[in-house]
């Protein structure tokens, strides 16, 4: 690999071995939302191989991603395990795993054009803007390459990309999380939305599903809509904009891992009661969950995602379809995790057994 992983994301390996007794598994699930009863099963460390015999003895794959941030380190570790399990199979699999400093669908297409240049068996790509990137996909498949989308967010629906990795339901993930939100305020008051990065499709699903939840009850009101692109600071900004705006602002639903941490930052700060749902494992989050800043958080499981993801691009490599061997998407988990679940999700990712 050709970007370093954050430190604090190479302990998850080594702590959740350790700390985690869960079953083995290919990596596939059917769940769509599940609340966390043991949060040992809310990402799964131990994965086999399936039974697939390659064609090769060596791959080498590009993958590019909307964004540098930890979350898609923690799917990097899922990678690089299915990378070691191949390696012990006398199997090589080498691969760029490349993103952006800040979301780009312009970015984003240079590197999949310039990837068309080099020897890979697959190239992989986390959809930074659907509209903007499925038509590059749709050229690059024309043109012969091998192409598969992973991650958090899928293409067009109608895309000719081979197969998808990752979270099938963002809009029932925003829906699921914002019932909740709407059951803890009793089903009135006002709500902010800070949606993420513009055109992301994960994000951007999890908002309508936001809003289309909002919008059954009554009594309840979208104050604001805005997107804080990723970016702590701006969701912290953003945030105590609406709050300014609306001191009277109930809820707070958040689209994506960083913006939950911005807005718990303004909400503290401000003294504002407001109740916080939103998405993913940052560390920071995890500890406004604890302390019931945050209500809850959707955590994906991304080391899931890594692994499955390598074991696809290994059989699309081969010239395989989606069929018995892999499904058109494969879906990954999401669980809701609330204040109870903090503290052993913050030892189990990262050895965090501060009181």
């Amino acid at each position: 690999m050709s970007e370093k992983i954050n430190n604090i994301f190479r302990k998850i390996l080594i702590v959740a071995f350790c700390l985690v007794i869960a079953g083995t598994s290919s990596g596939y699930s059917n769940d769509t939302e599940i609340k966390a009863d043991d949060t040992e099963d809310v990402v799964d460390f131990e994965h086999s191989l399936d039974d697939y015999v390659p064609a090769k003895n060596r791959y080498n794959f590009y993958f590019t991603y909307k964004i540098v941030h930890p979350w898609w380190d923690a799917v990097a570790l899922g990678m690089e395990d299915a990378q070691q399990k191949y390696l012990d199979k006398g199997i090589v699999v080498t691969y760029e795993y490349m993103a952006p400093d800040a979301a780009s669908y312009e970015d984003q297409t240079k590197r999949l054009l310039e990837a068309q240049k080099g020897d890979y068996d697959v190239i992989g790509v986390d959809v930074a803007d659907e509209e903007k990137i499925s038509p590059v996909l749709d050229e690059m498949v024309a043109a012969g390459n091998k192409v598969m989308t992973f991650s958090s967010s899928d293409a067009a629906p109608d895309c000719k990309r081979i197969a998808y990795v990752g979270n099938t339901h963002n809009y029932q993930d925003g829906a699921d999380l914002t019932e909740a939100l709407c059951e803890k305020l009793g089903y009135k008051g006002k709500v902010g939305i800070l949606v993420g990065s513009n055109g992301a499709p994960c994000h951007e699903d999890r908002a309508k599903g936001a809003k289309d939840t909002i919008a059954k009850y009554k009594n309840m009101e979208i104050v604001a809509v805005e997107y804080d692109q990723d970016s702590i600071d701006l969701a912290y900004d953003l945030a105590k904009q609406m709050l300014g705006d609306n001191p009277d602002i109930a809820g707070f639903v958040c689209c994506n891992m960083s913006n939950p941490v911005g807005t718990a930052r303004a909400v503290t700060e401000l003294g504002s009661s407001a109740v916080i749902v939103g998405m993913d494992h940052d560390q920071e989050a995890l500890h406004y969950l604890k302390d019931g800043v945050i209500y809850c958080l959707g955590v994906q499981d991304c080391y899931s995602i890594g692994f499955d993801t390598l074991q696809v691009a290994v059989k699309i490599a081969d010239g395989n379809l989606p069929g018995d061997l892999f499904p058109d998407k494969t879906d990954e988990s999401t669980t809701i995790i609330y204040q109870e679940d903090a503290e052993p999700m913050l030892e189990v990712l990262y050895g965090d057994v501060t009181q």
